[in-house]
């Protein structure tokens, strides 16, 4: 039988995630993950011979059309279209450093 965690593997977890937890608070977790942990063994105990691996409880299918090559917009006409060009592209706002 796997050994219980211990309030001690519940403060290690915590220091290594960098967490202050109160006395109260490591008592509480240990008894919650002591919970979860024996709930994986009941799970691990299980008989899954002939059970098929599933990622999705349910069947999804994705609904994909088919690609079709069709003519892009023509470069000039679509900047002509723009309300700032510089350099053939489109000329926006700085976004990033000085805001001038």
């Amino acid at each position: 039988m796997p050994r219980s965690i211990t309030t001690d593997d519940v403060a290690h977890v915590a220091r290594l995630a960098r967490l202050q937890l109160s006395q109260e608070e490591l008592t509480r977790f240990t008894q919650q993950l002591a919970a979860v942990l024996d709930h994986a063994r009941d799970v691990e105990s299980l008989d899954t011979t002939g059970v098929v691996p599933t990622a999705h409880a349910l069947p999804l299918v994705n609904v994909l059309r088919d690609d079709v090559v069709t003519p892009s917009l023509d470069r000039a006409t679509v900047l002509a279209e723009a309300p700032e060009v510089e350099d053939h592209r489109f000329r926006v706002p700085k976004i990033l450093g000085d805001s001038q």
